[in-house]
């Protein structure tokens, strides 16, 4: 940390005063003792590209203000200069741990526009493969998140598991992070022959997985420290700053998507919404680790009753043709050609279509005119809405709390500075 500026007792520093606001920090101290200092922009318990200003009497917190925008992504702008189904790589860079998400989210808006859905083998793998995604998401939070307060065997511990779950989308696609798999109209692919097995012996060792990282970490007298009645935050002022996602729940709203939205048949799963009692990073910790257990219900769940045929909607303006069929008939041939070189034309509407991600409500609002690029495309991003709530949370704590809280927040800065 760098300090800024230092406002001695009786002696205001107007000239110091006026740099800083120059740089878009207002600078309205509590009395004339208080000091500001930057906490980034790199930083490696701000998660990314993020600046803090901290104002602190002594080192308690009177104000934190965000700096965002140094990523520089202009992801919005640049899906409105690509084809639908191209858009769909764009999404894999926003929050570059929970790909499928993001790629299914932009697929159900353009999906809504086209009028389609696919059908219910299409529907049962996205569950599957957003499920699966969601837990690979939140165990980087938890081995990051216990990695900052000081705790480094969990970071082990949750990334093996990880490696293994990206292994599944490796297996799938060829690649572990970015797979662009999820596309409107369905998906690129079936699974390959072994997934299911593969997947159901993870899925089998996993409770026991998450057993050892709790009993890491809830018994440990340092991390109930850190964590327990820290960065409190009430439902209200969740409502009041659109917070979503397991921050909103661990105030004690069972909200959640996929229940009160379902999409792709979400509403034929049986799983609970976990919720905290008291709004701190530890009810935020825990609301999380019972999701880890329930998106291992929700995929295995999926696996059982995974219904046979196709994965894509039956419409070659859509999605394109089989590959075998490619060396046998010419109409596939052309529509093929036409799809990725035109690409889809959605009529004339607009469309928003909510997911629940890692982090919170996800979804795309985009708008088409009727041509085969969205005239406009804007992300509805939790970690954007989220990062809000920080100074809320940090207010009245020490400057050593400022890691945790936002280590529990669980923000991805490609998602905001998009």
């Amino acid at each position: 940390m760098s300090v800024l500026s230092r406002l001695p007792f009786g002696k205001p520093r107007p000239e110091r005063n006026a740099a800083l606001v120059s740089q878009g920090i207002e600078i309205d101290p509590v009395d004339e003792s208080t000091l500001v200092i930057n906490m980034g922009p790199q930083h490696p318990s701000t998660h990314g590209v993020l600046r803090l200003v901290l104002e602190l009497d002594g080192e308690v917190i009177v104000r934190v203000t965000p700096h965002i925008g140094y990523v520089h992504t202009g992801i919005e702008k640049e899906g409105e200069f690509q084809q639908y189904v191209k858009a769909v790589t764009i999404t894999d860079r926003m929050d570059y741990v929970s790909a499928h998400i993001n790629n299914l989210a932009f697929s159900l808006s353009v999906e809504r526009l086209l009028g389609v859905e696919p059908p219910p083998r299409g529907r049962y793998l996205r569950v599957l493969l957003s499920e699966i995604q969601r837990m690979a998401s939140h165990l980087v939070w938890l081995g990051t998140h216990a990695l900052d307060i000081g705790a480094m065997t969990v970071f082990f511990y949750a990334f093996r598991e990880r490696e293994k779950l990206l292994d599944l989308t490796e297996m799938l696609s060829g690649v572990r992070l970015m797979p662009s798999w999820i596309i409107p109209g369905g998906l690129r692919g079936d699974v390959p022959d072994g997934f299911f097995e593969r997947c159901k012996a993870i899925l089998d060792e996993f409770p026991r997985r998450v057993d050892e990282y709790e009993t890491l970490l809830d018994q440990n007298p340092i991390w109930r420290e850190r964590t327990q009645g820290i960065g409190v935050i009430s439902a209200e002022e969740c409502f009041g700053l659109g917070v979503s996602g397991p921050t909103l729940r661990a105030s004690g709203v069972a909200y959640d998507v996929r229940k009160a939205s379902p999409y792709s048949g979400f509403e034929e799963f049986s799983f609970g919404v976990p919720t905290g009692e008291f709004g701190d990073v530890n009810d935020r910790y825990r609301v999380r680790m019972a999701e880890l257990r329930q998106s291992r219900e929700i995929a295995k769940q999926a696996i059982e009753r995974m219904p046979d045929g196709p994965t894509n909607v039956d419409d070659l303006k859509v999605v394109p043709p089989a590959r075998a069929e490619l060396d046998r008939s010419m109409e596939a041939v052309i529509h093929h050609f036409k799809l990725w070189t035109h690409g889809i034309t959605p009529p004339a509407g607009e469309a928003y279509v909510p997911v629940e991600s890692p982090k919170g409500e996800l979804g795309f609002y985009v708008v088409s005119d009727g041509s085969n690029y969205p005239w406009r495309m804007h992300l509805r991003a939790p970690s954007f809405m989220n990062l809000q709530a920080l100074s809320r949370m940090c207010e009245g704590r020490l400057v050593a709390d400022v890691v945790a809280i936002i280590g529990s927040i669980d923000i991805v800065l490609g998602e905001i500075d998009r």
